[in-house]
């Protein structure tokens, strides 16, 4: 396979808040600081792997109570009915939401799983150096990212109910913990696809050439 000349084989460094391009002086993927803005330029990102790893794991072991603990809680006339994810996606299904109860089965359940998984591939590939199409696993990578932003569908809901579904003493919406739970795994999955980095994919391609 033909190799493309990258701006590390010319030992150039990006700076990450302006841009600009530096020469590594020390040839050690580290310039102290960029000639434009100041600021710290690395060749790579510093400890990508390790925060990376910490992110997923966390949110990964949060995923657990996010989906067993209620989300909210339906209160008439004073008699709270608590809901989990799941709970309020059957309650959808009997009442005939069909179209409700997908998009919050896919935002809340089936989307933060696959988002782990494809990291979970993707930080495995790159420390183990694993024999993957590194094509597929960029556009792996840039489908979490795609996804990420609506991953907080299900809290959106949540917030217009309790907004909008208040009348005093007669009915009350409250979230649960289950909620910050899985706002926490959102936020985490979102913070480890940002601390990944990409260019690490590529990186193991050219080692093996």
């Amino acid at each position: 396979m033909m190799q493309t000349t990258t701006a590390r084989d010319l030992g150039l460094i990006r700076c990450e808040t302006c841009g600009k391009l530096a020469f590594d002086v020390d040839h050690d993927g580290y310039e102290e600081h960029c000639p434009r803005c100041h600021g710290h330029m690395h060749m790579r990102a510093t400890n990508s792997l390790a925060r990376t790893w910490s992110l997923l794991i966390t949110a990964a072991i949060l995923y657990i109570p996010a989906n067993i603990l209620p989300i909210m809680t339906v209160t008439y006339f004073g008699a709270g009915t608590p809901d989990t994810i799941m709970s309020g996606i059957i309650q959808l299904l009997q009442l005939g939401s069909y179209p409700v109860a997908a998009v919050i089965f896919i935002a809340s359940i089936l989307v933060p799983l696959l988002k782990m998984v494809a990291l979970l591939i993707l930080l495995l590939s790159v420390q183990f150096k694993w024999i993957l199409d590194d094509r597929q696993r960029t556009r792996m990578y840039r489908a979490v990212e795609l996804v990420g932003r609506w991953s907080m569908l299900d809290m959106f809901v949540i917030a217009l109910l309790v907004a909008l579904v208040n009348y005093g003493s007669i009915a009350h919406i409250v979230s649960g913990p289950g909620a910050t739970a899985f706002g926490s795994v959102v936020v985490l999955t979102m913070l480890a696809a940002t601390t990944f980095d990409a260019r690490l994919i590529w990186d193991k391609e050219r080692t093996d050439d």
